[in-house]
């Protein structure tokens, strides 16, 4: 078959697989009210449930870029047996648990097998489309954000029947994606082999100031992000406990404002070919900085469509700079450490996302509700300041 006709389903195929394989990313989320039943003295279930597929995201990022595993080995291959081996962890939760660590031992291990899906989903795309990647990281990570969104959206579907239809599901999907990709993605024509892990020199990528500027508004934007994401559910039922007539549906609205940032990632991507990565990116970074500061404003309007509204705009702006952050570092990588410093940035990223998790879950018990998510506005701000203080094309 010629490259031509292969790259006309080779996109379409990743994508859907990195949406069916990144379900696996919120699943316990999605059914955090019917687990907290099993553990009802666990009062920081929701922040540390999330933190634990994120230091497993960011102990796998680490290990599988230590021993270059998708440079030695096919990254089809690679992203398969992560896909399966996530999706059956996923399954833990379904366990009759006494331990609550053994609950998060079984998160930990699906966000460490995640490693293999997310990154080395992009790096399959890489080696095919050398040309153009900023629009294919746009679908990428747009996908990544639909999978995270759509354990809500199955949930919404499955209320009546027993919460564990929400992981058999999200493990179904898993496995379909890992099939999709080891069975119609074989190894892209521009793969080569890449240079392995060196901690000392994964850190000069930093002296380039449009890397650091990059990588700087990159961990801006990780401080809001996922927090916004792991704390929409209960943003949406204290709206609904102040008016109880609004009766928003929480599973679906948290779906529907998760996935919007899927369509605003895509078309960051593409806007980003006409008018540069850089000048969206800020923009999408102010906007939902702005969110986080107007919070106390909207979060607790009388008005249902109002708050509805600035939830969207806060979804739709919060992932519209992820890609173009990657963009961003990629070029302003050192051309022989690219894989390592894109490796180094996503797992502090991805660190501060924990800090940020927890940080909020602990001031929740000492703040007003209503001024909480400003203190989000922190990394925007310090994102900002980094990305027009520092030249980064």
């Amino acid at each position: 078959m010629s490259s031509a006709k292969k790259s006309t389903y080779i996109l379409p195929t990743i994508v859907i697989a990195q949406f069916l394989c990144t379900s696996l990313w919120f699943a316990g989320n999605a059914v955090l009210p019917d687990i907290v039943k099993n553990f009802p003295t666990e009062t920081n279930l929701l922040a540390n449930l999330t933190s634990m597929v994120q230091f497993g995201f960011i102990t796998g990022t680490l290990i599988f870029a230590f021993f270059a595993i998708s440079d030695i080995f096919s990254p089809s291959k690679v992203f398969f047996i992560c896909g399966i081996a996530a999706a059956l962890f996923n399954l833990g939760a379904c366990l009759p648990l006494s331990d609550v660590h053994l609950l998060l031992l079984f998160r930990f291990l699906t966000g460490f097998m995640l490693a293999g899906i997310y990154p080395v989903g992009m790096k399959i795309a890489s080696d095919y489309f050398k040309d153009g990647l900023g629009k294919s990281l746009g679908f990428l990570v747009g996908a990544l954000v639909f999978g995270t969104a759509f354990p809500h959206l199955l949930k919404t579907f499955t209320a009546s029947f027993p919460w564990q239809y929400v992981i058999f599901g999200t493990s179904a999907l898993s496995l379909t994606g890992a099939l999709a990709i080891l069975l119609l993605v074989p190894n892209g024509p521009f793969r080569t082999a890449g240079q392995k892990f060196n901690f000392r020199s994964c850190f000069d990528g930093f002296k380039n100031p449009g890397f650091r500027s990059a990588a700087f508004g990159y961990f801006g934007h990780m401080w809001e992000l996922y927090t916004f994401w792991a704390f929409l559910p209960g943003m949406l039922l204290l709206f609904n406990s102040k008016h109880p007539s609004s009766a928003l549906n929480i599973p679906l609205f948290s779906f529907l404002v998760i996935a919007s940032g899927g369509i605003s990632c895509m078309i960051g991507g593409m806007l980003s070919q006409k008018f540069g990565a850089k000048r969206i990116a800020t923009i999408a970074l102010a906007i939902s900085g702005l969110c986080c500061l107007l919070s106390p404003v909207f979060l607790f309007s009388g008005s249902a469509y109002l708050f509805l509204i600035f939830l969207f705009c806060w979804g739709l702006s919060g992932t519209a700079d992820s890609p173009l952050f990657s963009s961003l570092i990629a070029k302003n990588a050192p051309e022989s450490l690219r894989g390592t410093s894109l490796t180094l940035v996503n797992c502090i990223g991805f660190a501060i996302t924990i800090i940020s998790i927890q940080v909020i879950n602990l001031l929740s018990k000492q703040l007003n509700v209503q001024y909480l998510y400003m203190v989000l506005a922190i990394g925007p701000v310090l994102g900002l300041w980094a990305l027009l203080g520092k030249k980064s094309h």
